[in-house]
């Protein structure tokens, strides 16, 4: 792992308040995405179940191919060391694609479904190079706080532009937008133009560390470069079993994790009949709870330990899925979705704490790049099978429940990592065949 790099105290908190701030500017598409948009998709573009499965299966093909790309783009990154450029050429055109979807007229669902392809996969892709200057901004000591804290904004983000796509719906009428899709359409070109805007200072701000070579290497050296760079830590994983095991388990819970965040809506919509204004609302009262939830986390994982932390709430998630295959009432729903926001991102962010704390130092765009890959490898996989139960004639309870094999295979390969021994072999005290 990279420690932080002296400098100016103020200087430092700037630079950490800028990163912090990609979650709260990328938080506005994880929370329209799955309330404004996914509406929009099965209730107005593709009624019926049709619109559903185009939901399910394109989240699916974008994290695939960003597993494919991840790897690859974090070693290229590190080759010329930049994280920061690579970054901003992926999520402002991620905006951008956002917000031209919202002009296309929902009587054209071919670009509109591409659009939508386009801006997951490079808001995917986005995060590999973000989370590589996590080990680079923070310490051993300070790696739980900041990361806690990005997760934190991001949540208190993502919140606040929900709030005003929510204020956009109940005023509509008034501000003289009285159709529902004329409202979607502008809460999603608003969500676009969030992710855009609050970008452009952690692009400003960030700087890569490490020493960037005199000339930057052309497009097909740092291709080849990249290319032998994974291949050489494919080599070597052996040096870093710990973190293996670890990017095996993410792999799994992290498949849980995301597609009941992408598709609790299909269920509240099919079987609980939730109305957009009641997505939003929902979804809107899950990030401020899960604002202190993150917070929460990251101050049990100083005193518990990060593994003992990401367990507890593995054990929640577990219980989480097997509760919503029973749920019946929109007050039910209610209870879970905050039972849920408590937990949601504190296990991303000790889970991003577990990564930095293992990461070798001077190649973490790259180690990212495999934490991205390891996040994405399947995570396609779960919304797939979500997408085929229901292109089958099941029900998103099924759908739903068929999630419980990757918590559990998840939580079981965390129950054999040993924190401290992956800590050592990042730094290279560990022996050479640990």
């Amino acid at each position: 792992m990279t420690s932080a790099q002296p400098g100016p105290p103020d200087a430092r908190r700037a630079e950490i308040l800028a990163w912090a701030l990609y979650d709260w500017a990328n938080s506005a598409y994880s929370t329209l995405s799955i309330t404004i948009l996914v509406a929009y998709l099965q209730l107005v573009v593709l009624p019926g179940t049709p619109g559903k499965v185009v939901w399910a299966w394109g989240i699916s093909c974008s994290m695939l191919v960003a597993a494919l790309l991840s790897p690859v783009l974090g070693a290229l990154a590190d080759a010329n060391q930049s994280k920061r450029r690579w970054l901003a050429g992926t999520a402002l055109p991620g905006a951008a694609a956002a917000m031209l979807l919202a002009c296309v007229p929902p009587e054209h669902p071919a670009p509109i479904v591409t659009l939508f392809v386009v801006m997951a996969l490079l808001f995917e892709l986005s995060f590999g190079f973000y989370n590589g200057f996590l080990p680079e901004l923070a310490d051993e000591k300070t790696m739980n706080r900041v990361s806690g804290w990005g997760f934190a904004l991001g949540y208190l983000g993502g919140g606040t532009a929900l709030g005003v796509v929510m204020l956009l719906m109940v005023f509509g009428p008034r501000l003289g937008v009285p159709e529902t899709v004329t409202q979607l359409r502008i809460g999603i070109f608003i969500m676009g133009l969030w992710w855009g805007v609050f970008t452009l200072p952690t692009v400003w701000f960030l700087q890569d560390r490490g020493s960037r070579p005199q000339q930057p290497l052309p497009w097909r050296r740092a291709t080849g470069a990249a290319l032998r760079e994974v291949g050489h830590t494919l080599k070597n994983l052996r040096r870093y079993k710990v973190l293996c095991l670890f990017l095996l388990g993410f792999l799994f819970f992290n498949d849980g994790i995301q597609t009941v965040i992408s598709q609790a809506s299909t269920l509240a919509i099919e079987a609980l009949a939730f109305k957009p204004e009641d997505l939003t609302l929902l979804i809107l009262v899950i990030q401020f709870v899960a604002l202190p939830g993150a917070l929460g986390v990251s101050w049990l994982a100083d005193r518990l330990g990060q593994k003992s932390t990401l367990l507890i709430c593995l054990a929640i998630w577990i219980g989480l899925v097997v509760a919503a295959y029973f749920v019946q009432t929109k007050t039910q729903f209610w209870i879970l979705g905050i039972l849920l926001a408590l937990v949601l991102g504190g296990t991303q962010s000790v889970s991003r704490a577990i990564m930095g704390m293992m990461t070798p130092a001077g190649r973490t765009a790259e180690f990212f790049g495999f934490f991205n890959f390891s996040g994405k490898a399947t995570s396609f996989l779960g919304t797939f099978v979500f997408g085929l139960i229901l292109s089958l004639g099941g029900g998103a309870r099924q759908a739903v429940l068929s999630l419980l094999v990757f918590f559990l295979i998840g939580g079981i390969l965390v129950l054999f990592i040993n924190v401290a021994k992956g800590r050592q072999e990042a730094l290279g005290q560990g022996s050479s065949t640990a």
